[in-house]
């Protein structure tokens, strides 16, 4: 991930303006719909994601959804809310979620930036980048039910199957 290097330790402020420098520094699309609201989109080793960020000054908290470019059919929506149960057990921070009618899975994570130091560029980056890793290491899982037919256990397992090396 592209380092926004002329950009203080700490943001006072709002950050979307550092999340706004590592998007574009990793020549990912996005959009600034507003002050508040950002979206980007990335290729992931599975598929594509679409990234919104939020940010709530009042709050000081940084909203983050990464929604994973797959539908979920909807006579597998029981099986995949099973999924998602064991799924968030494993998670440490942040949850996956379904989004609308079309059952899009989402990797969601909210980080309170309070006080005087704000948030570091560093901060930023870890949560894009630990929201990407979540969705890369599950989605196989969402598929696997999804269109794999597999009960939520078998896919939970063999998403937490570590490899080493390549063949």
């Amino acid at each position: 991930m592209a380092v926004a290097t002329h950009w203080s330790e700490s943001v006072c402020g709002n950050p979307l303006d550092v999340v706004e420098e590592i998007v574009g520094g990793n020549d990912w699309s996005f959009e600034r719909y507003s002050d508040d609201e950002l979206v980007a989109g990335c290729s992931g080793r599975w598929c594509d994601y679409s990234l919104q960020f939020s940010w709530r000054d009042d709050v000081g908290a940084m909203h983050l959804a990464c929604a994973l470019d797959s539908r979920i059919p909807r006579r597998r929506l029981q099986s995949i809310y099973e999924l998602l149960a064991l799924v968030n057990g494993k998670l440490w921070l942040g949850h996956f979620d379904l989004k609308g009618d079309g059952a899009l899975p989402v990797f969601r994570q909210t980080v309170l930036f309070r006080g005087c130091q704000g948030a570091s560029v560093e901060q930023l980056e870890d949560l894009v980048e630990f929201a990407i890793h979540e969705c890369e290491r599950f989605y196989p899982a969402f598929q696997y039910v999804a269109w794999g037919g597999k009960d939520a256990e078998e896919a939970v397992a063999s998403s937490m199957i570590e490899t080493v090396g390549e063949a």
